[in-house]
Order: structure tokens, then sequence, then C-alpha cells
């Protein structure tokens, strides 16, 4: 009976599934690596809430930020995955994530976004959000 799972028809759509989460938590693996080395501290990974999910949070100095990031086959189909929708549902999550940690919420909150395509360093754009 399982070798009829493993040769069903959704299969592949499973596999597919899988890599793609792979790719995206190598992404943000190699977000918060820059993030780290340019001096920031790590606070949060995939912060899930009811209105919303952070890939990355992180502060430096005064200034939280709260990391979109983007892996794409190029530039352009990253761009084209920044929807309003999506603006909303990080800064809605963002929202939740400083009334549950007050004592960030004196400091300068930015939203980043990050673009990680084949061959090329991350592209950091700083209060892009």
């Amino acid at each position: 009976m399982s070798a009829e799972i493993k040769e069903g028809p959704f299969r592949p759509q499973v596999e597919q599934r899988r890599r793609r989460y792979r790719r995206g938590l190598n992404a943000e693996m190699a977000v918060s690596a820059v993030y780290m080395a340019l001096g920031h501290r790590i606070l949060g990974r995939r912060f899930k809430t009811p209105v919303g999910e952070i890939d990355l949070i992180a502060v430096k100095g005064r200034r939280v930020a709260f990391i979109e990031v983007k892996r794409r086959a190029s530039v352009e189909d990253a761009e084209d995955a920044i929807t309003l929708t999506m603006r909303r549902r990080v800064r809605r999550a963002a929202d939740l994530w400083l009334a549950r940690n007050p004592g960030y919420q004196s400091c300068d909150i930015g939203f980043d976004l990050v673009f990680v395509v084949p061959w090329r360093f991350p592209i950091v754009m700083r209060d892009a959000l």
C-alpha cells in the first residue's frame, strides 16, 4: 500500500513543495548570515501569527528590522512577489510582535526587503515595505 502512495499522481507536487520550502529556509539562513555580518542580532525567524508571518527580525543599535525574504529565479520575479496584501500582513505581524515585546517599542522600526536570486549576493533594500 505504501508503494501506491509513493507512485501516486500527487507525489511530484509534494516533492516540489519540499524543495521550495528548503530553498526558502536556505535563503533565510543566508540573509540572516548577511545581517549578522553587518552587525545585527537576529531576534526571530519565521515569526508566525494569525495575521501574517515575518521571515526575520533583527536589531542593530536602536533599529528593529522586520525582514521579508523573497527567493526567486530573477529580480523581476522577486519584485512581482511583493503585493499590497503581503505588505499588510507583514506590518500587522510586526505590530503583534511589538505588542508582545514591549522593550522594543521605543526603537526605530524598519521594514526591509531582501531578494535572493541565483548567483548573486542578496539584494538588501532597507525600509522598502
